[in-house]
C-alpha cells in the first residue's frame, strides 16, 4: 500500500476533564469522510505525544512549551474544594483558603494547578492520581482542589464542591507541533474558534458537483434565450410585428375621421 492510498484521519488527544464532544460533532458533519480519533492522556504526556508525531494536535492543560508548540487558549476554569457532602464548608457558596487551614489538603501528583503555597496541612504522601484523592476524600481523610472539570468527572453522590477563590487556575488550549500544521490541523483550528464553512479565513470548500452542474446548464440557456429574442426582432418575430400591425391599425382607423368635425355644409341665412 502506497502513501496515496492510506485515508487521511485526524488524531487529537486530551486531557482528562477535557470535554472535546462539541467540536468532535462539527467535524464530523463538515468532514465525515475524514475519521477523528479520540485518545485521553494524563495531563503531563499530551506535549510528549504532540513532539513525537502521535497525534497531530491535543486539548490540553496550560502551561505548555511555546518554543516548539503552537497553542490557542481556549478558556480558564474555575477552581473548586471537593469535600464530603456533610462538611462544614457546604454551608457557604464560596470558600477561601483560609477557611481550609485547618485542613489536610490533598496534593496529588498529576495536580495540573500550579501552586505556590498549598492551602491547608498536607497529607504523609501525595496520592499518585486525582481519582486516587477523591477515594481519600470519600473515606474522610482530607479535601481536594481541583479544576471545576476534574470535580465533575470524578462526581460522587457523597461529595460535593465549593468555588475556592484566590486559587491558581487551570487553562486549557489547542495545541499542535509548530513544524506541522497542516491542512487538518486548520480544520480543527477554524471548528474551535467557530469559523463558518464558508469562512474566509479557513480553508475553502469546493462547490458541490450538483451546485456546479446546475451552473453550467443556467448560463447557455440565459444565453440562448438572449440570441433567440434578438434573431426573432431581426426576423420581424412576433414582438416587431405587433408592434408594427397596432401602428398600421390604428393610422386606418384614424384615417377615416375629419380633423376638423365642425366643418360641414355651409348654414342659410335667415
Amino acid at each position: 500500500m502506497t502513501g496515496s492510498d492510506v485515508s487521511p484521519s485526524f488524531r487529537l488527544v486530551y486531557a482528562p476533564g477535557v470535554m472535546p464532544g462539541k467540536w468532535v460533532r462539527v467535524w464530523n458533519e463538515r468532514l465525515p469522510g475524514v475519521p477523528l480519533t479520540l485518545t485521553q492522556v494524563p495531563a503531563a504526556e499530551t506535549g510528549g505525544l504532540l513532539l513525537a508525531g502521535d497525534a497531530d494536535a491535543g486539548l490540553v492543560r496550560l502551561p505548555v512549551d511555546r518554543t516548539v508548540l503552537s497553542a490557542i487558549p481556549l478558556y480558564t476554569e474555575q477552581t473548586v474544594v471537593v469535600v464530603p457532602k456533610d462538611h462544614l464548608v457546604t454551608a457557604v457558596d464560596e470558600v477561601s483558603p483560609e477557611d481550609l487551614a485547618d485542613e489536610i489538603v490533598l496534593h496529588p501528583l498529576d495536580d495540573v494547578l500550579a501552586w505556590e503555597t498549598l492551602p491547608g496541612r498536607p497529607a504523609l504522601e501525595r496520592p499518585a492520581t486525582t481519582a486516587d484523592a477523591v477515594e481519600l476524600v470519600a473515606a474522610g481523610i482530607g479535601v481536594l482542589v481541583v479544576p471545576l472539570s476534574l470535580a465533575r468527572l470524578h462526581h460522587r453522590k457523597d461529595l460535593t464542591h465549593r468555588p475556592l477563590r484566590d486559587a491558581p487556575e487551570s487553562g486549557v488550549a489547542l495545541a499542535w507541533p509548530e513544524a506541522a500544521t497542516t491542512d487538518l490541523v486548520e480544520d480543527f483550528i477554524g471548528i474551535v474558534r467557530g469559523r463558518t464553512v464558508n469562512s474566509t479565513r479557513g480553508r475553502a470548500r469546493p462547490s458541490s458537483s450538483a451546485q456546479e452542474k446546475r451552473e453550467k446548464q443556467e448560463k447557455p440557456g440565459r444565453a440562448a434565450g438572449k440570441g433567440g429574442a434578438r434573431r426573432q426582432q431581426a426576423a420581424g418575430g412576433p414582438a416587431g410585428g405587433q408592434r408594427r400591425g397596432g401602428g398600421a391599425a390604428k393610422r386606418k382607423g384614424t384615417g377615416g375621421t375629419p380633423k376638423n368635425p365642425r366643418r360641414g355644409t355651409p348654414r342659410r341665412g335667415s
